[in-house]
Protein backbone atom coordinates (compact mmCIF):
# COMPACT_ATOMS: atom_id res chain seq x y z
CA UNK A 1 0.00 0.00 0.00
CA UNK A 2 1.31 3.63 -0.82
CA UNK A 3 1.41 6.05 1.29
CA UNK A 4 0.13 9.37 0.81
CA UNK A 5 1.16 11.35 3.48
CA UNK A 6 5.01 9.57 5.10
CA UNK A 7 5.02 12.49 7.61
CA UNK A 8 1.56 11.15 9.12
CA UNK A 9 2.38 8.04 8.68
CA UNK A 10 5.55 8.47 11.02
CA UNK A 11 3.65 10.45 13.90
CA UNK A 12 0.46 7.94 13.46
CA UNK A 13 3.87 4.63 14.20
CA UNK A 14 4.80 6.85 17.04
CA UNK A 15 1.38 7.59 18.35
CA UNK A 16 0.31 3.89 18.09
CA UNK A 17 3.50 2.21 19.47
CA UNK A 18 3.35 4.82 22.41
CA UNK A 19 -0.63 3.54 23.24
CA UNK A 20 0.66 0.25 22.97
CA UNK A 21 3.62 0.53 25.40
CA UNK A 22 6.07 -0.40 23.01
CA UNK A 23 9.68 0.56 23.99
CA UNK A 24 10.93 1.37 20.26
CA UNK A 25 9.18 2.03 17.12
CA UNK A 26 10.58 0.96 13.45
CA UNK A 27 9.78 3.86 10.76
CA UNK A 28 10.76 3.80 7.18
CA UNK A 29 13.97 6.23 5.97
CA UNK A 30 13.60 9.38 4.66
CA UNK A 31 15.45 12.84 4.91
CA UNK A 32 12.61 14.84 6.69
CA UNK A 33 11.74 11.71 9.10
CA UNK A 34 15.60 11.91 10.32
CA UNK A 35 15.51 15.57 10.57
CA UNK A 36 12.00 15.59 12.85
CA UNK A 37 13.28 12.41 14.86
CA UNK A 38 16.95 14.80 15.45
CA UNK A 39 14.79 16.98 16.99
CA UNK A 40 12.30 15.27 19.01
CA UNK A 41 15.68 13.71 20.42
CA UNK A 42 17.22 17.29 21.16
CA UNK A 43 14.26 18.66 22.26
CA UNK A 44 14.62 15.45 24.62
CA UNK A 45 10.77 13.58 23.78
CA UNK A 46 12.45 10.66 22.57
CA UNK A 47 15.26 8.66 24.48
CA UNK A 48 17.53 7.32 20.96
CA UNK A 49 16.88 6.61 17.96
CA UNK A 50 19.32 4.36 15.14
CA UNK A 51 19.53 4.91 11.59
CA UNK A 52 19.89 2.11 9.10
CA UNK A 53 20.45 3.19 6.03
CA UNK A 54 21.04 -0.76 4.37
CA UNK A 55 18.16 -2.04 6.06
CA UNK A 56 14.69 -2.86 4.03
CA UNK A 57 14.34 -0.83 0.58
CA UNK A 58 14.74 2.19 1.79
CA UNK A 59 16.12 2.22 5.24
CA UNK A 60 14.69 2.35 8.59
CA UNK A 61 15.19 4.83 11.70
CA UNK A 62 14.46 3.03 15.00
CA UNK A 63 13.55 4.95 18.33
CA UNK A 64 13.59 4.04 21.19
CA UNK A 65 10.65 5.92 22.74
CA UNK A 66 10.74 7.68 26.59
CA UNK A 67 8.29 7.19 29.03
CA UNK A 68 7.80 8.94 32.54
CA UNK A 69 9.34 6.35 35.33
CA UNK A 70 7.10 7.24 37.90
CA UNK A 71 4.06 7.01 36.05
CA UNK A 72 4.81 5.17 33.03
CA UNK A 73 2.93 7.39 30.55
CA UNK A 74 4.35 8.75 27.65
CA UNK A 75 6.65 11.77 27.22
CA UNK A 76 5.06 12.78 24.21
CA UNK A 77 1.45 13.84 25.14
CA UNK A 78 0.28 14.63 21.98
CA UNK A 79 1.28 15.18 18.47
CA UNK A 80 0.13 15.95 15.32
CA UNK A 81 0.34 17.22 11.73
CA UNK A 82 -0.21 20.53 10.77
CA UNK A 83 0.39 21.05 6.78
CA UNK A 84 -1.05 18.41 5.06
CA UNK A 85 -0.67 17.36 1.42
CA UNK A 86 -4.10 18.87 0.46
CA UNK A 87 -3.72 21.79 2.46
CA UNK A 88 -0.42 23.25 2.91
CA UNK A 89 0.27 25.85 6.16
CA UNK A 90 3.17 28.35 5.45
CA UNK A 91 4.06 30.96 8.33
CA UNK A 92 6.09 33.74 8.02
CA UNK A 93 9.18 34.05 10.33
CA UNK A 94 6.76 36.88 12.82
CA UNK A 95 3.65 34.86 12.73
CA UNK A 96 4.90 31.22 13.64
CA UNK A 97 2.40 30.19 16.25
CA UNK A 98 3.23 28.84 19.66
CA UNK A 99 2.50 25.28 20.51
CA UNK A 100 0.36 25.23 23.96
CA UNK A 101 1.99 28.80 24.87
CA UNK A 102 5.18 27.23 24.13
CA UNK A 103 4.88 24.55 26.60
CA UNK A 104 5.18 22.45 23.39
CA UNK A 105 7.34 22.86 20.47
CA UNK A 106 6.19 23.24 16.30
CA UNK A 107 8.34 21.54 13.76
CA UNK A 108 9.15 23.88 10.69
CA UNK A 109 10.53 23.16 7.42
CA UNK A 110 12.60 26.13 6.26
CA UNK A 111 15.05 27.24 3.50
CA UNK A 112 17.51 26.48 6.28
CA UNK A 113 16.85 23.23 7.31
CA UNK A 114 14.10 21.45 9.44
CA UNK A 115 14.06 23.07 12.88
CA UNK A 116 12.00 24.00 15.69
CA UNK A 117 9.56 27.23 15.89
CA UNK A 118 11.97 29.12 18.24
CA UNK A 119 14.55 28.49 16.10
CA UNK A 120 12.72 29.75 12.49
CA UNK A 121 12.31 32.74 15.27
CA UNK A 122 15.94 33.46 15.91
CA UNK A 123 17.05 32.84 12.40
CA UNK A 124 14.27 34.78 10.92
CA UNK A 125 12.94 32.27 8.43
CA UNK A 126 9.55 31.00 7.96
CA UNK A 127 8.25 28.13 6.24
CA UNK A 128 5.87 24.95 6.07
CA UNK A 129 4.53 24.36 9.43
CA UNK A 130 4.89 20.35 9.95
CA UNK A 131 4.04 18.97 12.99
CA UNK A 132 3.68 20.01 16.73
CA UNK A 133 5.03 18.14 19.57
CA UNK A 134 4.00 18.44 23.59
Amino acid sequence: MAVTDPIADYLTRIRNAQQARHRVVEIPLSRMKKSITEILYDQGFILKYKVEPDAGKQGVITIALKYNQKTKEPVIKKLGRLSKPGLRKYASADSIPRAINGLGINIISTSKGVMTGKQATRENVGGELICYVY
